[in-house]
């Protein structure tokens, strides 16, 4: 053979060799793999989110905590306010008790000497209680105008024990209502420090701060003021240092009946003619007394009747202390209903003072005829 020969040769043995080969191996497809996100971001993603929860959570606790340190500042004031109005509450009422003791007819020197000293005492305590109480931040300065009402309101009552006591076997009355007034102008003083300096400033500074539901008080121990003179307490020394009785030996002693005016129309009721009164909700009787006697009187009983069937409409007010030539009113507010559109009256009444002679001047009665609008 030749060489191309065995070259032909070669190729037809090899080929179906390779074809077999080929045909019986099928191709094979491995599997696709998973399309996943760039390395990383997914980790991100849930780092951010962590933080941004952590951040809420934070936030939130924060939020809480400082909600909860607000409340609590907030009660700090209410309590110390609700404290200082149960202290200012027994002083107003040692005040009425002090004002009804210089009211009273016929007591004793030496027993408004000993009441004296016993209210002096009980101030002190209140004093002392109000000395232990911690004030908020801002309410510091009207802490301690507090304890200056209550220190007056203590000297003073001290101060009117021992005026009493120096004047015991004294004659001159003038020098006893000096001594008296001094020591009654620590009682006004007192009021007005708790009004300027402790209640209105605090209502204000709780109204800055968001405190709500707690009312500032009130705390007067000096129900009537007018009477923190020489002439009025020279009166009252008289009365009680010289008439056990409650009386004065000085004639003649008596009231009188200056007017009647209906509120809110200021119209003075006439005892001649009927008088129209338009029926409101703030109708009210305005009634003036003067002392026309020589001698301060007390506990001076005033009385207005609207009559109607069957039971007449009765009010009775006070008048704790009225000075010789004094005048003073007193207002009857909140009556019920009386009768309309039909012809009544009205009848006030000043009760007589001890040894008055003259009563007549002590009454009205007046015509009267209500109506609505």
């Amino acid at each position: 053979m030749s060489e191309r020969e065995n070259d032909i040769e070669f190729d037809f043995f090899e080929e179906p060799d390779t074809r077999e080969t080929t045909e019986e191996r099928p191709r094979r497809r491995g599997r696709r793999p998973p399309v996943r996100p760039p390395t990383g971001l997914t980790p991100l993603l849930r780092l951010i989110g962590l933080i941004s929860f952590a951040i809420l959570i934070v936030l939130l606790l924060v939020l809480w905590v400082n909600g909860c340190r607000e409340d609590k500042r907030k009660d700090a004031y209410r309590n110390y306010v609700e404290k200082v109005s149960d202290y200012g509450s027994q002083s107003q009422k040692l005040g009425r008790q002090f004002n009804a003791l210089l009211t009273s007819r016929g007591t004793k020197e030496s027993d408004v000497e000993s009441e004296l000293s016993g209210l002096a005492g009980q101030q002190d305590q209140i004093t002392n209680a109000a000395r232990n109480l911690d004030p908020p931040g801002h309410l510091r300065d009207q802490d301690r105008h507090v304890l200056e009402s209550f220190e007056l309101r203590s000297n003073g009552l001290r101060g009117m024990s021992d005026a009493f006591r120096s004047t015991a076997t004294s004659k001159n009355a003038d020098a006893a209502g000096s001594d008296l007034a001094l020591q009654m102008q620590r009682f006004v003083a007192s009021d007005v420090i708790w009004q300027d300096f402790f209640k209105e400033p605090t209502k204000e500074e709780l109204q800055k701060l968001g405190v709500t539901g707690v009312n500032v008080p009130d705390s007067a121990f000096l129900r009537n003021p007018d009477i923190a003179t020489s002439a009025s307490m020279k009166s009252v020394w008289q009365r009680i240092h010289g008439a056990a009785g409650g009386g004065s030996t000085c004639s003649p002693r008596g009231t009188q009946l200056v007017s009647t005016t209906v509120l809110p129309a200021g119209k003075e009721l006439s005892p001649d003619s009927t008088n129209t009164i338009q029926q409101s909700t703030d109708l009210a009787f305005q009634v003036k007394v003067k002392n026309s006697g020589c001698a301060q009187e007390v506990g001076l009983k005033v009385t207005l009747t609207i009559q109607q069937s069957p039971n007449p409409i009765k009010s009775r007010k006070t008048i704790p202390l009225i000075d010789s030539g004094a005048e003073e009113t007193v207002e009857f507010r909140n009556l019920p209903l009386p009768p309309l559109d039909q012809k009544t009256s009205v009848t006030v009444e000043v009760d007589p003072v001890p040894t008055e002679s003259t009563t007549s001047n002590n009454s009205a009665t007046y015509p009267v005829q209500f109506s609505f609008g």
